[in-house]
């Protein structure tokens, strides 16, 4: 029973690589070119706002006592990884795109 599960999951996905592969990639070509557009648009915003917050959680951190310097330093260097995490994931994102639909160019899926 769970072999013709399987098989039948396989023949499922094999059909949807079979329309890619067939040329009907107008609405694919779309919906990589929006999520590249929207993924770009948001993490160039989130690592911009995380830099600039985590220097001045940093610098209103050195303003007060030990405990709470030691405490914004943590904050800070946690906000600036994750901040590098988004640059990774900017990075990234145009090459998952792309394995995704292999037959598509560069141009269409990083628009």
């Amino acid at each position: 029973m769970k072999m013709n599960k399987a098989l039948l999951s396989l023949a499922f996905l094999l059909s949807l690589f079979g329309m890619v592969a067939a040329g009907e990639t107008a609405q694919i070509k779309a919906g990589i070119c929006s999520l590249y557009t929207l993924v770009s648009t948001v993490l160039t915003a989130v690592i911009f706002l995380l830099i600039v917050a985590a220097a001045v959680v940093y610098a209103g951190g050195q303003l007060l006592g030990a405990e709470t310097r030691a405490r914004a330093t943590v904050w800070a260097t946690s906000m600036f990884i994750g901040a590098l995490i988004g640059v990774l994931i900017y990075v990234v994102v145009p090459y998952v795109l792309k394995a995704m639909a292999p037959n598509l160019s560069w141009g269409d899926v990083t628009c």
